[in-house]
Order: structure tokens, then sequence, then C-alpha cells
């Protein structure tokens, strides 16, 4: 869905519906597909959530989502997820974002010319949660991934919130290990999100010679992401050498997973969140991101800023209401402490909730 419009402040709630309303389209079901990988990091066999945890949740069934005549067919009977015609998207399902969630692939579908094209692997640390999503989404295609919370609870760093020492956080940098080969490239996109756009347009991405490609921001103060402690070592800061560094928001990612895996980005990873935790002192205070810039920072395929509105949650203690910045919008991030659902419900939403709110499917209406 092409977005025309430049959004340079905020608009009344019922005209920004009007120009973002996720019910323009309406498209077609896509067959379940259930997972069967035994990989390590998988519990296949894990005890089943208990009905208490998930009973407070009620989604309603979303429509049925077909695709446009032009799209590609598909073989999913002999293929599966390894089709080289599907977009394959990664999002984590967490108990206390599991509403979030739930809307980011509602408006994925709502904006896609090929819906039935788009594979989803969700990320869980608790299981139980796979009957929640084909209930809500019958026809979806998908695979359910265990991602065992010990895998790296020893490498995490109390951070400014405690939302982002959660495990679950950190999945993402074992998407290389958790998905099956056949799958090449991935999106990953965080729980607090919404597209206004085809995401085709996202994977279509040209990364180049690059691993990963997200919209950069070398406006912001790169140093600040670091503490001083860092920027005093005599090696810490000669990882940057060579490099230009610049910010990006890890919750809009494309990666090429071929090249990851080939280069071991996991451990490399992993190792500074191993340096952070034996350092004398701390070289950062953020929770996954700072790996991250650390390894990739500098070597990022640029993509378009209007691929992630971010900062939609105020900052990451108070979430105070923020406005869109100037330009085109295809991906409205909620990233902060303020989350739309948890405003709306309190009946002190921001402005910018309402383009939140049609993708939600929690409750009855």
């Amino acid at each position: 869905m092409p977005w025309i419009a430049r959004l340079s402040g905020f608009f009344s709630a019922t005209l920004m519906m009007i120009i973002l309303s996720p019910f323009l389209q309406s498209f077609a079901p896509a067959e379940a597909i259930k997972s069967t990988q035994t990989d390590s990091y998988l519990r296949l066999n894990a005890p089943t959530e208990s009905s208490d945890s998930l009973s407070r949740f009620s989604f309603r069934k979303a429509e049925v989502f077909h695709n446009a005549i032009e799209c590609r067919s598909l073989n999913l009977g002999k293929s599966g997820s390894c089709d080289p015609s599907l977009v394959h998207v990664a999002i984590t399902l967490d108990i206390d974002y599991l509403r979030g969630s739930i809307a980011a692939v509602h408006s994925i579908l709502q904006h896609s010319k090929c819906p039935q094209s788009v594979f989803f692997h969700f990320l869980v640390s608790e299981p139980g949660l796979e009957t929640l999503v084909r209930s809500t989404f019958p026809e979806l295609k998908f695979k359910v991934y265990f991602f065992d919370p010990e895998r790296v609870r020893s490498l995490i760093s109390a951070s400014v919130r405690q939302a982002l020492e959660q495990p679950l956080n950190y999945a993402r940098n074992y998407l290389g290990d958790l998905l099956e080969p056949c799958v090449r490239r991935v999106i990953y996109l965080d729980t607090d999100l919404v597209l206004v756009d085809d995401i085709w347009k996202l994977w279509n991405t040209s990364l180049g010679k690059k691993t990963i490609g997200a919209p950069e921001y070398c406006h912001a103060n790169f140093t600040k992401y670091f503490t001083e402690y860092f920027w005093s070592d005599q090696q810490y800061p000669g990882v940057f050498s060579g490099r230009k560094p610049c910010y990006f928001n890890t919750g809009v990612m494309v990666i090429d997973l071929v090249k990851w895996r080939r280069l071991g980005y996991t451990r490399r990873i992993e190792r500074w969140m191993e340096i952070q935790k034996t350092s004398p002192s701390r070289i950062y205070e953020l929770g996954s991101l700072p790996p991250f810039l650390l390894v990739f920072a500098g070597h990022v395929a640029p993509i378009e800023h209007q691929w992630n509105q971010h900062g939609l949650g105020g900052d990451n203690v108070k979430g105070s209401c923020r406005d869109i910045h100037p330009g085109p919008v295809s991906l409205l991030h909620w990233s902060g402490s303020g989350k739309p659902w948890l405003r709306l419900d309190s009946k002190q939403p921001c402005p910018i909730d309402s383009l939140w709110a049609p993708y939600d499917l929690y409750g009855n209406l």
C-alpha cells in the first residue's frame, strides 16, 4: 500500500485512521505448518504452557487473506518453508508482548500483495503459544521455535529497563542456528510495530556485500551507547577503526543468514557480551543493542528510514508521547517504554497510538 502523504505533525486520530486504515485490502488464507525441527535450541517436548498463563488472552480470528493474481504459486507440499518464493519473517512471542506480536502479524498480512507467500518464524521461550496463533490465524504459514533462556541468561547484563533484560530479546542473535539451513534470508521484526506498506518491498532490499541491512541514523550521538570506561580504554575503541559507525535500531533488520552462519556472527556477539560481564567496569548500559553495534556498526546496508519510524513509545523510562518523523512511512515502531496497547487500555493514549489500534485483535468487538 503506497504511502503518499508526508507526516510532519500530529494529525487528528480520525484523519490518521482514514489515511492508514488497514482494512483497505482483503487477501486470503495460507496453510499453517507445524514445526518438526529437533535442533538443540528447540524443546518440542517441553511441558505445555499452563492454561492460567494464557487464559487472559482472547484474540479475534483474523480475516482471510488471498494472494493477488500476479503472485507466484507455492508448492509447500514438497518444500515447506524451503520454497524459494517465500518471504521469511522472524518475530518473538512473549506473554507480555503477545498482543503486539499478533498486531504486527495482522498488519503484515493486511498490506501484503502476496500474504500467502509470507512465512513466519515465531521464537518462544514458553511452550503452548502455537495453539493461540493458529486459532487467531487459522491458515497462517508458520513454525514455532523454542529458544532456551538458559542459552543466554548468564551473558545478560542489567539494563536501564528490566524488559530489556529478558532472554527472548536475545533470540535474534541465534536465528542462524534456529532456522533451517534452506532459509537464506530473514526479516527480523520487533513485537511493538506495525507495517503500513507491503513487506515485499523490504524483503527485496539489496544488501550488497553486507550481512545485515537496517535504517541507519548517523546524526545520532553514537558515543552515548557506550560508557566512558569503554572510550577511555586503550583497546576497545579500536574495534571501530576503519569504520564509520552509525546508530541503527535492531528492531527491523534484513539478515543474510548464509553470510551470518559462514562468518560466525552469533559467536562474535556473544564475545562482546562476555567482555561486558568480565570487564572491571561496564562497557555499555543498554541491553541487546550495544553488542550488535560493536559487531555491525559501519558495516550495515542502509535501508530507507521509512522502514523504521522508531521511538514512538517514548524514552526508555517515561514513555512520553512522540510524533512521527517527517517523511514517508512504511513501518511504525513503538520502541521505548510506552506500548500502545497499555496506553489505550489505560484510557491515556498518545495520539500516535490510534495508528496501532486498527491492527489489534485482542478481545471481542
